[in-house]
């Protein structure tokens, strides 16, 4: 497979199809940090960016080697998503009503990098199946693709931590509770696409 314009155009394709949940999670925690710095949303564009390129490697790499070993995953995918936003999500709102409820002991804590990396999964997992679409790639050009899909996740999470910091100030307790509803339902989004 040469690196032409369809090739390219079809990664960037991916890239933002697959980002499309890591954008309205990065977009949550906008809002649940409004003065976050920009040194730590590219921190946390970066993470999803990594995950979007593992995964499609991860799902590569399974069909080059153990392809049987690892299809029951392809069922697992969308309960392990469900749960992982579900928890995280629940956990938010939980959050904004009690800061709703106790005002002034309300205080906006950040993402823990823990409570990230399980973001980056939960949001990432369902790109396992990208390795399966680009499993006809030599290993350069499955890197090559993953890496497009990663630099366009980046760059659409640090526009969606943008967007959450913009409106996030205005909102207070309720982006608490904006952002793990938005969680909730990315997760139920994801558990539909997967069962159907």
């Amino acid at each position: 497979m040469s690196f032409d314009f369809t090739f390219i155009f079809t990664s960037i394709s991916l890239g933002v199809g697959l980002a499309m949940d890591a954008f309205s999670v990065s977009l949550a925690n906008g809002l649940n940090e409004p003065r976050m710095k920009g040194g730590r949303m590219s921190l946390i564009a970066g993470v999803f960016a990594v995950f979007q390129f593992l995964m499609p490697m991860i799902g590569w790499f399974c069909v080059k080697t153990a392809a049987d070993y690892f299809a029951f995953l392809q069922n697992l995918i969308p309960w392990i998503s469900l749960i992982l936003l579900a928890l995280i999500g629940g956990n938010m709102i939980r959050e904004g009503i009690k800061c709703k409820r106790e005002p002034e002991e309300a205080k906006v804590e950040a993402v823990s990098f823990s409570l990230l990396i399980l973001q980056g999964i939960a949001t990432s997992i369902d790109a396992l199946s990208v390795g399966f679409t680009i499993s006809g790639y030599e290993v350069l050009t499955a890197l090559a693709s993953a890496a497009i899909i990663g630099v366009v996740t980046f760059f659409i999470c640090f526009a969606g931590l943008l967007i959450g910091r913009r409106f996030g100030t205005g909102l207070s307790y309720m982006a608490h509770i904006f952002g793990g509803c938005i969680l909730i339902v990315i997760g139920i989004e994801i558990f539909i696409k997967g069962i159907l």
